[in-house]
């Protein structure tokens, strides 16, 4: 009889406990990016933030964001993150290789010029990504709000990120992988001298040109369109990393028209040596005298090496602080 009563019970219990409704699904209190703040450097060509860390939650998920404003105001943010922008871009499915891909026709065969905002937000994984639209951006922090979806439900999280549009740094935009210089007389003896210093300005966001001016320590440019900068030997110049357009040689300056950044692309190889991104110059003793030498007895060598990693408009100067223009 007493075990009779428990199995009674237990049998009650059972189906007491399959009528209880299961839940479906988690969706976590506390999904997130694992860094809050997105920094967006304008005019990037590609800037993407994390994706969502969806903290266990069960897929698949969904976001949302909503009500981007300016964190200080509180205010809408500004039109510029909601306007479509002429944006070139390589087509779906195309991938650019260095290679192959040598002349502006074969390169502009894989782009194509799409209609896009400055910001697309990934609903899938929740990844802000911007474009080099973004060079239209007002400068500022901007915080927004995420809803999230899945099985179970949605919930809104407000106040769930932030982007920081700021002005590109230098180091966003170039490097300089190396700088030297020698001198050396008619008889090819060479002399230490003072290396290069190589700077940048980035004047426009606009365009994918690199203007190059090698000037002495007074800041006086030499002329390459007058062989004042010619060719050493058979070692790499700027025109062995231009794949599209032919270097202009002007009064001041070497002018190329890169179209697609980083610039160099990549390493310049010409079958037997890696020369990196090094690039060789010799300024004849003709034009120039060097600091403790005679007037006119040395030729100047300088070797840099650079890249650009944003296209833009930019000034490369290779100064040799040790060197006169006569």
């Amino acid at each position: 009889m007493k075990i009779q009563i428990i199995l009674s019970i237990v049998l009650g219990l059972s189906l007491l406990s399959s009528c209880e409704k299961i839940e479906k699904g988690f969706l976590s209190d506390n999904p997130r990016y694992v860094n809050g703040t997105i920094i967006v450097p304008r005019g990037g060509i590609y800037v993407a933030s994390e994706r969502i860390d969806a903290d266990g939650s069960t897929p698949p998920y969904s976001f949302k964001m909503s009500n981007l404003r300016d964190r200080v105001t509180g205010l809408a943010a500004p039109n510029e993150f909601f306007t479509e922008y002429d944006v070139l871009m390589f087509k779906k499915g195309e991938v650019f290789d260095a290679a192959k891909d040598t002349t502006t026709a074969l390169l502009n065969a894989k782009r194509e010029t799409v209609r896009s905002t400055p910001l697309v937000f990934n609903p899938a994984n929740g990844q802000l990504v911007f474009n080099r639209s973004s060079s239209n951006l007002p400068l500022g922090e901007y915080i927004f709000d995420v809803e999230m979806t899945n099985v179970k439900g949605t919930t809104s999280f407000p106040n769930f990120g932030v982007v920081r549009v700021i002005d590109p740094s230098i180091n966003d935009f170039f490097e300089v992988t190396y700088q030297a210089a020698s001198g050396s007389n008619s008889s090819e003896t060479f002399f230490t001298t003072t290396a290069p210093q190589v700077s940048c300005e980035r004047i426009s966001a606009e365009g994918a040109r690199i203007i190059l001016k090698i000037v002495d320590k007074n800041g006086v440019a030499f002329d390459p369109s007058a062989n004042q900068v010619i060719r050493r030997g058979d070692r790499p110049t700027f025109e062995s990393h231009v794949k599209f357009n032919p270097v202009v040689a002007t009064d001041s300056a070497l002018v190329c028209d890169f179209e697609v950044a980083p610039f160099p692309l990549n390493i310049y190889h010409d079958g037997v040596t890696d020369w990196g991104y090094l690039i060789y110059y010799r300024i004849p003793m003709t034009y120039a005298t060097v600091d403790g030498y005679a007037t006119k007895t040395l030729n100047v060598n300088p070797v840099f090496g650079f890249r650009v990693k944003m296209e833009g408009t930019y000034i490369v100067t290779v100064r040799l602080p040790s060197v006169t223009k006569v």
